[in-house]
């Protein structure tokens, strides 16, 4: 069997590389002009290596009933990293992604192919272009993980794009955006508010450290109209190598 190799490849924004997992057979990590973007095990899709996919995943299982099929919308593609999370977890979800950058999702496809079946359907476009194009009330979950560069454009982050959101979703349905703050926390201060306006019940997810300032770092932000299992997302993942805490 021939070993993988890695890929570079220009594509729209940047250079991408896939590196191959020494240590995990079918396992591969996605940069863009050498910053880590995703990580994927083709033969174990519920391995989830970054600590927000974790996180995000963790977030998932709580929604419904365990192994319940979800109709989800990925705002940001990588290499398809939570998309085949849920369809591996939720056979039979419908799921879409929006990928503004289509090289990357062309490079992604062709090297780590999505499985048949899988439910998944790859959208080359603008996230808020896509977002007001989707019919309200259709989908249960909404992932925001649009950066550009270090920081998320303006136009993704507008209480527009929330609302939005909100309108997609149904319910009791939940909308979660990976952000990336360090003190005095400006930018995630008005997320939260923003996301406050749209939906009655919020919560942050981030590891204590970043939480007092100590160091720029990620955190989920989440919204819904229906109550959320905190203490269910808190269990999960303060049980994780690197421990997080949930703000509600």
């Amino acid at each position: 069997m021939n070993e993988p190799v890695p890929v570079t490849r220009a594509v729209d924004h940047g250079t991408a590389k896939l590196m191959p997992d020494v240590d995990r057979e079918r396992a591969w990590l996605l940069t863009v002009d050498g910053a880590p973007q995703s990580y994927v095990d083709l033969d174990e899709p519920a391995h989830l290596e970054f600590e927000y996919t974790r996180r995000i995943g963790h977030l998932v299982d709580t929604l419904g009933e365990p192994g319940e099929p979800l109709d989800a919308v990925h705002l940001g593609g990588g290499a398809l990293t939570l998309p085949r999370y849920v369809a591996g977890t939720r056979p039979r979800s419908r799921q879409h992604v929006v990928e503004y950058d289509s090289g990357l999702l062309e490079l992604v496809l062709e090297h780590l192919p999505l499985p048949e079946g899988s439910g998944v359907r790859p959208h080359v476009g603008d996230a808020r272009v896509w977002l007001e194009s989707a019919p309200s009330e259709s989908a249960d979950l909404v992932v925001a993980d649009v950066f550009g560069g270090s920081r998320v454009p303006a136009h993704l982050a507008s209480l527009g794009f929330v609302r939005e959101a909100g309108r997609v979703l149904r319910g009791e349905g939940v909308y979660v955006a990976n952000l990336a703050d360090g003190a005095p926390f400006g930018f995630l201060r008005s997320q939260i508010a923003t996301v406050a306006e749209v939906f009655g019940e919020t919560a942050l997810i981030a590891e204590p450290g970043m939480l007092r300032g100590r160091r720029f770092g990620n955190a989920l932000l989440v919204g819904s109209r229906g109550p959320l299992d905190v203490a269910a997302v808190a269990r999960r993942v303060a049980s994780d190598a690197f421990p997080a805490r949930v703000v509600h």
